[in-house]
């Protein structure tokens, strides 16, 4: 018996963990920065949330900032009115599978099932073509890069840990402001329901990005959708 559970956490090892240290550390097939100068990409992932994503919207209208959303397939099927709303107003819609599963625990298969379910969803929705995908949880597997070839990997380059109130119910404003660097992709969440996110955070985001965006504009720093900020890369 140990025997086989030695043999199952090597494969498992192979299969989803090597994979994903390899290419988040050598950087092979994803983009983490932008080249648009003077300018960040906001990213939002795990949404559309009937909740707080029309709000999040709200603000970034409010400060004319464009985004890009990481939406999960099965929410966006359900709330089709603010993808139209995200495309009516300049932001970039890209696929987040389309239920918020790790590709740790996917076949090959499965892996490509996901993306073309979501890429369903959101084409038919916006009748406009997807070329942005950001795996859940940022994990790869072994066919990962294969399966997206068509698409361009999207991590990131500064992230806050927005899903935990704790982590940011005082201090998000100024973590965003420390790593207001241009060129860098943020990444924070729109929703709170994904598994270990606490349910209210978004609340704790919206109200802290408002206060964020109002000063880095006073700095110069323009905010790009990944259509417009994108032109070739850097990794």
């Amino acid at each position: 018996m140990i025997y086989f559970f030695t043999a199952v956490i090597i494969i498992f090892i192979i299969y989803a963990v090597l994979p994903t240290l390899l290419i988040r550390s050598l950087n092979w097939g994803i983009v983490k920065e932008i080249t648009e100068p003077h300018s960040i990409a906001l990213t939002f992932d795990d949404g559309p949330d009937p909740q707080y994503t029309a709000r999040l919207l709200d603000v970034l209208k409010k400060h004319e900032a464009k985004a890009a959303f990481f939406i999960v397939g099965e929410k966006a099927a359900k709330h089709p009115l603010l993808l139209k709303r995200m495309q009516a107003e300049g932001h970039t819609i890209g696929i987040h599978h389309y239920r918020h599963i790790s590709s740790w625990v996917l076949s090959p298969g499965s892996l490509k099932k996901q993306l073309e379910q979501t890429k369903q969803v959101i084409e038919e929705t916006i009748n406009e073509e997807v070329h942005f995908y950001r795996p859940p949880w940022g994990h790869f597997n072994l066919f990962t890069l294969w399966i997206a070839r068509k698409y361009k990997i999207i991590m990131w380059s500064g992230i806050f840990k927005d899903w935990k109130i704790k982590q940011i119910r005082d201090t998000l404003t100024e973590s965003l402001a420390k790593e207001t660097v241009p060129g860098r992709i943020f990444l924070l969440h729109d929703s709170g329901e994904t598994l270990g996110a606490d349910s209210s955070a978004p609340e704790y985001m919206i109200g802290h990005l408002d206060q964020y965006l109002q000063q880095a504009a006073l700095k110069g720093i323009h905010f790009v959708s990944l259509k417009d900020g994108y032109q070739g890369h850097r990794t």
